[in-house]
């Protein structure tokens, strides 16, 4: 997407106009255009000068963002300059100095006239000058607020009428009257006519069209600021970029701009200070602050081969790492840039708004001047109809219609950004809200995603201790991730180390080695069976811990059973709530994952899910997702590369942060923190924002049903009500200011407040196990093997023989059972059995026999 800086735009009438024009460019498949930012997001083929041709053809200015200047000074200055609020005090000085002259105006036309205060002596009885003196007064105001009449009636030229035009017209309909009556006046003067001179007094407007004026400007300008306070948290993420380095070359340390770190440069950050680029830790320990990525308060501890992220803070010892991703390519630069597209794009629901506001300004137009029309034909005089005609021009407000939804959009969005939720696109902003099934992988998004040690089961004349001590001591020399589990959990619990001797991997992938004079051995329940014999007891602990998803270890010491150790890729500890929180809020909980059904169910029970799909490959998680979407929006959360086809295929992929680059494009949600609560709360932030939206565009459509008929003196037959235009201009700069301060009430939204979530409806009506999942049978011209095989222990070993059994042709798909000892392959063409024999036995195991 190409961004463009697009000038000129003053209402919704003005963007819905701009993004016309573009959108009829050939070669442009999409146009957004955002009022709040004044920004332009075009996708397409067509060149950079044929979009800017077509805006400026349509009334406007445009420039490419980050074009050759803006370049120089790096992506995020060129945002945060586009972002920089100049309007506000441009405005805040043409309010100052028109109030000044509107108080004047004021005490001529009113405090004068109405309630006789005191005049210098040569304006007593000549009302000819005191009606020149109003005049002037109001052309110098209205030459301070020029803008409102270049840019209406340069947009009238171009038919594209816009509020300034409404304002403009006001404006000048009751100057140019005024001015007829003040010339009016001369004329009865010069002939005598006192009486007729008094009764043009009272037709003057000159405060009405000053007035009108300096009340939109209060209103542009509580506008401006309020627009101001929606992008503070992207400018507040912008802010926290570091401005410099302190790199390592030759030997020494040097402090340099950080836009001059490469990629591979070595810096060095000490205690309080941030660090300038993402990289990776070469030396040094510490405690890094990132909270201004994450959210959480809680420093990260850093080590030798840990990843450190721009703008975090070294808070503890001196870290020296080497930079990974520079300038754009970092971790806030992402976010930031994520952020300011989800501001430049448009939400589904904005285009009601636009379809309005595209007809909203000649609409008015054509009701003011109908207004006009029939109060003159009703009898009444020219003063009181074009009053009338005027109050309609200057109470409409197509504003309030196009920053309805921008402006919650945008608020929303910081609100998630500050959490550690980014939604790439408002679009995705708004869809999130409507998910109705929510389907999550297992590893990394339910559990961990590596194996941990979740139980010790010593035998009775063994301690906790011993048992650990000698499995770590055995485990040692293993590179398997069963026994990298075992090893981190011996370091967390203070074993030391002891060199051992004759290592070796024992056929069926059980381990043997000497230490200290005793031979220990470890393995499968399987395998330590045929070393020894095993108590029924213990065999049925090993059976319990399997049916729970776990991958029992059994210890030999000296060939006598010395305990059991269960390896688990364990759940998250917010998990289970957040699960939970999902199926309160009405929304159905699938878990997808590769893994064998016994552990997928034991999984799914600790979590909670409604349901449960196993055995499934990538492109399975992608065909599950299409038959879910039978039943309503389905939002897919995954973390890696074999889940981006399914983050694809759903209406909603949301990211895991920890997870892939290529998870992470996927995506339309991004959660930073890799926490699995972020998902109800992100459905939380979005619905909230479509609240608001709804909101906003109510106030709205409400406030212009009502005051347009006000204003054209619907009600004076029968109430008697009319609307001085003075009062409907400030109507008018108030209602979108309104607008805007009700979305900014996002800000105090808790997105991690359960309290208020939607009880849980009927359940959706989904069962896709039996029907749309791998577990179903083949058809009856696909054939099965069974393949008998020694050595697997875990579900890693099971992914092995998987992937070697599924890289043959002929072979559509395979389910390894490590318990079984058996891998099913299902054939689409005959494979001989030594070609079935020879793929296992490459990965280390062995085959007993093939049926």
């Amino acid at each position: 997407m190409e961004q463009y800086i697009v000038t000129g735009m003053s209402c919704a009438a003005c963007s819905a106009r701009v993004e016309k024009a573009v959108s009829g460019v050939e070669g442009v498949t999409s146009c957004s255009v955002s009022l709040l930012t004044n920004s332009m997001g075009v996708e397409g083929t067509a060149s950079q000068a044929a979009v800017i041709q077509a805006v400026e053809e349509a009334g406007y200015g445009a420039s490419p963002k980050g074009g050759q200047e803006q370049s120089k000074e790096g992506g995020l200055d060129s945002l945060q300059d586009s972002l920089k609020d100049r309007e506000t005090p441009v405005l805040r000085r043409r309010l100052l100095s028109s109030v000044i002259f509107l108080l004047l105006l004021m005490y001529l036309s009113m405090g004068h006239m109405m309630w006789g205060w005191p005049l210098p002596s040569f304006f007593e009885g000549n009302h000819v000058a005191m009606g020149l003196a109003q005049l002037l007064l109001t052309v110098i105001i209205m030459v301070l607020n020029q803008k409102f009449f270049i840019s209406g009636f340069k947009s009238l030229w171009h038919r594209a009428p816009n509020m300034d035009t409404l304002v403009a017209l006001g404006s000048s309909a009751a100057f140019v009257y005024s001015t007829y009556a003040l010339f009016a006046m001369t004329d009865a003067q010069v002939k005598g006519d006192a009486d007729a001179v008094m009764g043009y007094m009272h037709e003057f407007y000159f405060e009405s069209a000053a007035m009108i004026l300096t009340l939109i400007t209060v209103g542009k300008m509580l506008e401006a600021y309020s627009k101001g306070k929606t992008t503070d948290a992207l400018k507040g993420l912008m802010n926290l970029a570091p401005k410099t380095a302190v790199l390592v070359r030759d030997g020494a340390e040097i402090e340099v701009p950080v836009e001059q770190v490469k990629k591979g440069d070595i810096y060095v950050v000490r205690p309080g200070g941030n660090i300038p680029v993402d990289g990776i830790v070469l030396e040094g320990n510490s405690a890094v602050n990132e909270s201004a990525l994450t959210g959480e308060s809680i420093p990260v501890d850093k080590a030798q081969g840990d990843s450190v992220s721009a703008a975090t803070i070294n808070q503890s010892g001196v870290l020296r790492c080497e930079a990974t991703r520079v300038g754009e390519d970092t971790t806030l630069s992402k976010i930031i840039q994520m952020v300011s597209d989800a501001a430049a794009t448009k939400a589904p629901i904005a285009k009601i708004a636009d379809q309005v506001s595209g007809v909203f300004v000649p609409a008015v137009v054509t009701i003011a001047v109908i207004t006009i029309l029939a109060w003159l034909l009703l009898g009444k005089d020219i003063g009181f109809a074009l009053a009338r005609g005027i109050s309609v021009l200057v109470i409409s407000c197509p504003c309030a219609l196009g920053l309805a939804t921008p402006v919650a959009i945008m608020v929303a969005n910081g609100v998630g950004a500050r959490n550690g939720i980014l939604f790439k696109t408002a679009v995705s902003m708004e869809e999130t809200g409507k998910t109705a099934i929510v389907a999550l992988d297992k590893t990394g998004t339910i559990t961990q995603g590596e194996p941990k040690v979740t139980d010790l089961l010593p035998a009775e004349d063994v301690t906790e201790g011993q048992l650990l001590a000698d499995a770590f001591h055995l485990e040692q020399m293993s590179e398997h991730p069963l026994a990298r589990a075992v090893l981190d959990y011996g370091t967390q619990k203070g074993v030391s180390s002891k060199k051992v001797s004759a290592f070796q991997a024992l056929p069926g992938n059980g381990l043997s080695a000497v230490c200290e004079g005793v031979h220990l051995t470890g393995g499968s329940v399987a395998y330590i069976s045929s070393r020894t014999a095993l108590s029924d007891k213990v065999k049925q602990q090993a059976q319990e811990l399997a049916d729970q998803g776990k991958t029992p270890l059994c210890f030999l010491r000296d060939d006598r059973y010395i305990g059991m150790i269960a390896v688990a890729d364990v759940i998250k500890e917010d998990s289970p709530r957040a699960v939970r929180e999902l199926r309160n809020m009405g929304i159905h909980v699938v878990m997808l994952t590769g893994d064998n059904r016994r552990t997928a169910e034991a999984i799914g029970a600790q979590a909670g899910v409604d349901e449960v799909v196993a055995d499934v490959l990538p492109d399975g998680k992608e065909n599950v997702i299409r038959e879910l979407q039978k039943f309503g929006k389905v939002a897919m959360v995954g973390d890696g590369i074999n889940d981006a086809p399914a983050l694809t295929r759903a209406d909603m992929g949301i990211a895991i942060g920890a997870g892939t680059d290529v998870a992470i494009d996927a995506a339309d949600v991004v959660l930073m923190k890799s926490r699995l609560s972020d998902v109800p709360a992100a459905i939380r932030l979005s619905r909230a924002a479509l609240r608001n939206i709804h909101e906003n565009l109510f106030w709205a459509f409400i406030y212009n049903v009502i005051g347009i008929p006000l204003a054209a003196g619907v009600w004076i037959p029968l109430f008697g009500w009319k609307l001085n235009p003075m009062f409907g201009a400030a109507a008018m700069s108030l209602s979108s200011f309104c607008v805007v301060t009700n979305a900014l009430r996002l800000n105090l939204f808790k997105l991690h407040n359960a309290g208020r979530d939607h009880k849980r409806k009927d359940a959706i009506a989904v069962d896709i196990i039996s029907d749309n999942s791998n577990n179903k049978k083949e058809e009856d011209n696909k054939m099965t093997k069974t393949i008998h095989i020694e050595g697997m222990m875990c579900g890693h070993c099971e992914a092995h023989v998987k992937k070697a059994l599924e890289a043959i042709d002929g072979v559509a798909e395979a389910q390894a059972s490590h318990e079984k000892g058996t891998a099913v392959v299902t054939l689409t063409a005959d494979v001989a059995d030594d070609v079935l024999t020879k793929a296992v036995e490459e990965q280390d195991y062995k085959v007993i026999s093939v049926e």
